[in-house]
């Protein structure tokens, strides 16, 4: 990409003052909006450290106890408000703290700027204390990085981070800036990005294309539609739930789709994927036109790919060109924003109804159901489930709660199980899966909505990660509450040990510490269910809490998540038990 920006002449009345590098940072955070950062500072970012205790009036910063924590604290702020998130740290170790945030943004699109300190420009490349490479070493895992060396490329940088950041499909950006740049001064004036040369984030949508989709769908018995986050990330839920209501088509949701489509929505099939629901899975393998809106076609989705959908027309709404093709062929590709591709489809479809398509997916269900939805959620053995947990917490938020989930079986259960009534309600790391991720991001996605309730579901391997992250809770009084679904295991490695390695345990059961006194020692009301009597009762109390809330629930040891399509299989192979 061409680091060329493109000016607007009428930008160029900007006022103009002198200052130093690390306060025209500030002055560029300010312009784009920017109120909150979550960071931690150190001897290569200390100036500009120094110019935002003079700014506490307009600028929030929020300590975290990592680095890794203040990025997947932007990440949650980010996927709940859909502003970009600001992270910033040191050079060294702690601009490699970042990284794993970094990766787990880029994979799900979310948008992020970083800001990293660096060794001054003199000393680059001589091995100096805390140097490190960060833009060698985030380059595969950034949508764009720069290091600064001079105060005077600082607005234009920044300018283009956040431009590049939030644009088309979202995605993290790095700035590196040099100790001499943040001292320096230059003649400051801030014009913000509208373009960068080379760079089209969002392609013009085809109408040709778009009308023989149309026709297409149109003319199909059995359409399925499979959405992903492109949905929530292009703003364009109502366009989606016109078009299911209009041509009657089952629709289901990717990991990152959820919450893009009222789960209680008739039309709303449920989850593919691996842990997904029965019918979605295995009719995609029955379906003759499938329609994937905002999605990638992921391992996880697709399972063999010999014998993913080939029997069906494919049709791809896609903003990313590098996604067309890249797993599944599609017979039509309609690049675009999704509310606007969809907008434009709208006019072009017929209303229609499947009536038994759609009874075919009640059938699956019903299967499911007995064998095991009903077990999960209504269970009878002496044991608690993680489903159960999952349903009290629908039922005292009434739905409304933002859930944001960690990775494993948990994350599964709570995917399958939570419910929703708006959009971006379900929080979680999806393609890279990073263990760690949902306190901080639970933190984050609170102060991104602080309207709303905010429960981190969370497993006792995960939560161990980053529960250092409890003093952000615990200094801001964030209200934040957490769930953590203790069973003693790294729950999903121990699952797929017992079905696919003869049960051999290793290095998965956990000697875990007492997670209550932990929380009380950060000076948060805690409480541990152990017995399905206390179970409604703890997590009412928890909801109807105005301040932070840790809970703990002791679920069965060896408790697997089903259905299950095993790695590799295809999606009609799914097993239920």
């Amino acid at each position: 990409m061409s680091t060329e920006t493109l000016k607007k002449k009428e930008n160029k009345t900007a006022k103009t003052i002198r200052i130093s590098g690390a306060e025209a940072i500030i002055h560029c955070l300010l312009a784009e909006g920017v109120d909150l950062i979550y960071g931690y500072p150190g001897g290569a970012i200390m100036p500009v450290y120094d110019e935002l205790y003079k700014f506490q009036d307009k600028l929030t910063h929020i300590l975290t106890r990592h680095e890794q924590g203040a990025t997947h604290a932007a990440q949650g702020y980010a996927r709940v408000s859909g502003k970009v998130g600001v992270a910033m740290a040191t050079s060294g170790p702690g601009a490699t703290n970042l990284v794993t945030g970094l990766a787990d943004a880029q994979i799900d699109s979310t948008p992020m700027v970083c800001i990293t300190g660096q060794v001054p420009r003199h000393l680059l490349g001589s091995d100096a204390f805390q140097e490190t490479d960060i833009v060698g070493i985030s380059t595969p895992v950034t949508k764009w990085n720069y290091q600064v060396t001079k105060a005077s490329e600082i607005p234009e940088i920044l300018a283009k981070a956040f431009y590049i950041a939030k644009s088309g499909r979202p995605g993290p950006v790095l700035v590196d800036i040099t100790k001499n740049a943040q001292f320096d001064e230059l003649d400051f004036v801030y014009e913000k990005c509208t373009g960068v040369r080379s760079y089209k984030p969002v392609p013009e949508p085809d109408v040709k294309a778009i009308e023989v989709a149309a026709e297409m769908i149109n003319n199909a018995k059995k359409p399925y539609i499979v959405f992903g986050q492109g949905v929530i990330l292009g703003e364009a839920e109502a366009e989606l739930k016109a078009l299911v209501e209009k041509a009657g088509i089952p629709a289901a949701w990717t990991v990152l789709g959820l919450s893009a489509m009222d789960t209680n929505h008739p039309l709303n099939v449920g989850m593919v994927g691996m842990h997904g629901n029965y019918g979605p899975n295995v009719l995609t393998n029955e379906c003759d036109v499938l329609i994937a809106i905002g999605m990638r076609f992921d391992d996880r989705v697709t399972g063999n790919l010999d014998t993913y959908a080939k029997q069906a027309k494919v049709i791809h709404f896609e903003i990313d060109p590098a996604e067309i093709n890249k797993n599944v062929h599609a017979d039509i590709a309609v690049l675009g924003n999704a509310k606007q591709t969809l907008d434009l489809l709208l006019p072009l479809i017929h209303k229609n109804e499947h009536k038994e398509w759609l009874a075919e997916f009640d059938k699956k269900y019903q299967i499911e159901y007995d064998t095991v939805i009903k077990k999960d959620i209504e269970p009878t053995k002496e044991g608690l489930t993680m489903g159960e947990v999952i349903e009290q917490i629908n039922k005292a938020s009434g739905h409304n709660a933002v859930v944001v989930t960690d990775v494993g079986q948990h994350q599964m259960i709570t995917c399958r199980y939570a419910k929703f009534k708006q959009s971006k309600s379900n929080i979680t790391s999806g393609g890279l899966g990073t263990m760690g991720f949902a306190l901080p991001a639970a933190i984050g996605a609170k102060m991104g909505a602080m309207d709303r309730e905010v429960v981190a579901v969370i497993g006792d391997g995960g939560y161990q990660m980053t529960i250092q992250e409890l003093g952000v809770i615990f200094q801001h009084n964030v209200p934040v509450k957490i769930v953590v679904l203790n069973n003693d295991h790294l729950g999903m490695v121990r699952q797929w040990q017992e079905l696919f390695f003869e049960s051999r345990y290793a290095s998965t059961v956990m000697t875990n510490p007492d997670f209550v006194k932990i929380a009380e020692g950060y000076h948060i009301k805690s409480r541990r269910v152990t017995e399905r009597r206390d179970l409604k009762d703890a997590v009412e109390e928890m909801i109807a809490s105005k301040d932070p809330y840790f809970l703990e629930v002791r679920v069965e040891k060896e408790d697997n998540v089903f259905p299950m399509i095993p790695s590799g299989a295809s999606v009609s192979d799914i097993r239920l038990k």
